[in-house]
């Protein structure tokens, strides 16, 4: 409601058009009142903030000092409502916005919130990447290119393996191009089939196929810009011409000179990015050599720190779930684009969780007479005060080649290979032995997860079983008292597959994630829905699993966050605690996802702090 400050000794009638009812789409709706020195805003929490800041911007026009009133009728929405009390700066409340809600679903309908697969990059803080990046130009983008001229987009003629035409009137799988980061501008061009486009270096030199398996100087890009429509580009060879669609059937690369951008122009295309990467391989390969470690070692050492792990303790939970990437084996040179310094960092949570790590130089001779000292990599780790308790599962989130193609596995771009030779598996293999090696000793390593989420059908249950009995082997060489947690594929599965392997092995766990997204069937549930899918439909699957002498089962990662829009604090309490209970009976325990992230939700820390989760 918009008060007026008019004298009472005016009419009644004009009292009354002081009083105007602001729709929630409609901000600016006949608040143009030039004496106008007070506004209360009703139900605060339905406006945005950029509604809310043209709103106060309706009043104190005049000579009065003016006031607006922000009245919410809940007190979850008051950290929002407060960054209008820090600033008038748009720009600033802009990125306020862009940090609380989040970018929403870039490429779908959700305008807030996150994608679901928790990258490690996110717009509204790592922001400066995208523009690094040069528009987010990062690993894995997914390109598609139309030609002005011809009208229609290029396409990778059967998914590749052949020629490039330009005769799709719509764009696909085919049609899309997924980037290689060389530099800011320069790139490779991976399609459908996993082929690279190139310069047909067999034929005449200038026609532009997809054949090569392999990325070489003749299937590397630039990708140039127009300034002033970046949608506007061209697409600059590696022989120094631009590629110009010709005909509808023949794209080649020998354009040469300036260009006025205009439709007349076969060497413009109209780019369109239609998916994005933003995992540790886009975060690192983006900042580049110089870069990335800087980045990296601050987001290590920041974090997640020792207060964490008191706060852990101090809640009541047992232990922590660490996820890392196979690349760690290398550390401290891990192969490009990793950073170095990510072993460091788990051996500070083995500090943090129980007793100090400290490794010994392996060219230093040392006798250990005492039992205790604990032997590590040729060194001794001496015990120290214990501090948390904590015990800690290692959980290799991220296996060479992907084994499920997203981010979170780094996947460079969207690609699944794991599991594909004996000699991946092997590799595989040989991060979880040189993971337990290190930490066998330590009272604080409970579990090694040997891979997370492998996704059928690209991971197949054979190389599953495989990997799974080898990996079990690994971590038994070095520690009989270590569980073994053998994680359930993700995608079309039998829920159970795993049983023939995991019930003749001593110490395994199944690892199952549940999560009320993810899945059409949750679009549309109420509160109560979704409550009563945790226990009916989550609890029979968890029953399936659970065995009296077979592996223990672990709820690995689960979430209170859900589809439900305009839920209560309430609502969510009861969501959690519904969840709380039914997980309470895996026999091996639950692991929420996660500590610490962006979203409210999806942070355990947040929804402890502000009541949402009682333990």
């Amino acid at each position: 409601m918009l008060s007026l400050t008019y004298p009472f000794a005016k009419s009644f009638l004009e009292m009354a058009m002081g009083w105007v009812r602001v729709r929630d789409h409609d901000p600016q709706t006949r608040t143009q009142f030039g004496n106008a020195s007070m506004m209360n805003v009703m139900n605060a929490e339905r406006f945005g903030i950029a509604q809310l800041h043209q709103l106060r911007g309706r009043v104190g026009r005049g000579v009065r000092k003016s006031q607006c009133i922000l009245v919410a009728s809940s007190t979850s929405s008051l950290s929002r409502l407060k960054v209008l009390e820090k600033s008038s700066d748009g720009f600033y409340l802009a990125n306020m916005d862009l940090l609380l809600r989040g970018p929403g679903d870039l490429l779908g309908k959700k305008q807030s919130g996150h994608l679901p697969e928790f990258p490690v990059a996110r717009l509204e803080i790592h922001g400066n990447i995208l523009q690094e990046a040069h528009m987010a130009a990062l690993d894995g983008t997914q390109l598609q290119f139309k030609s002005v001229t011809v009208g229609k987009y290029l396409c990778a003629e059967n998914g590749g393996g052949t020629i490039v035409v330009a005769n799709r009137t719509s764009a696909s799988g085919w049609e899309t191009f997924k980037l290689w980061r060389i530099n800011e501008t320069n790139f490779h061009f991976r399609v459908f089939n996993k082929q690279f486009i190139g310069l047909d270096t067999n034929g005449n030199g200038i026609d532009i196929v997809a054949e090569s398996n392999t990325p070489r100087s003749s299937e590397t890009f630039e990708i140039v810009r127009n300034s002033n429509d970046l949608s506007r580009v061209r697409i600059k060879a590696p022989n120094g011409f631009f590629l110009q669609a010709k005909t509808e059937e023949l794209v080649t690369a020998d354009y040469e000179g300036a260009t006025s951008w205009g439709d007349d122009d076969p060497s413009v295309f109209e780019m369109t990015i239609a998916g994005r990467m933003q995992g540790e391989f886009q975060v690192t390969n983006g900042y580049g050599p110089q870069k990335a470690p800087q980045v990296m070692r601050k987001h290590w050492s920041t974090y997640i720190v020792e207060d964490d792990f008191k706060f852990i303790a101090g809640n009541g939970l047992n232990a922590v779930r660490i996820p890392v990437g196979w690349w760690m084996a290398s550390d401290p040179t891990p192969p490009a684009p990793y950073v170095g310094g990510s072993l460091r960092a788990l051996d500070n949570a083995f500090t943090w969780a129980g007793y100090a790590f400290f490794p010994v130089p392996s060219d230093i001779t040392i006798s250990v007479t005492t039992s205790q000292d604990l032997t590590i990599m040729g060194g001794p780790v001496h015990n120290t005060p214990k501090k948390y308790g904590l015990k800690i599962i290692i959980d290799l989130h991220a296996a060479p080649g992907s084994q499920n193609g997203f981010e979170h596995s780094s996947s460079r771009d969207g690609s699944q290979e794991w599991g594909l030779t004996d000699d991946n598996i092997q590799q595989t293999v040989a991060v979880i032995d040189f993971l337990t090696a290190r930490y066998a000793r330590s009272p604080s390593l409970y579990a090694v997860e040997l891979i997370n989420e492998p996704l059928s059908p690209g991971a197949s249950l054979k190389s599953a079983n495989k990997y799974y009995k080898a990996g079990y082997d690994a971590v038994r060489k070095h520690s009989s008292t270590a569980y073994v947690v053998m994680s359930n594929r993700l995608g079309p599965m039998d829920p159970r597959e795993l049983f023939p392997l995991a019930s003749g092995l001593r110490g395994s766990v199944i690892d199952v994630h549940y999560y009320n997204l993810f899945s059409d069937i949750f679009n549309s549930m109420t509160v109560q829905q979704n409550i009563d899918f945790v226990y009916t439909n989550r609890s029979a699957q968890l029953n399936q699993i659970t065995t009296s002498n077979g592996p223990l089962t672990f709820v690995g990662e689960w979430v209170a966050e859900w589809q439900v829009s305009g839920a209560s604090k309430e609502d969510l309490q009861r969501f959690a605690k519904a969840q709380l209970e039914v997980y309470g009976r895996a026999t091996f325990g639950w692991a929420y996802w996660t500590l610490k992230n962006v979203n409210n939700h999806w942070s355990l820390e947040w929804m402890i702090k502000n009541g949402y989760i009682k333990l």
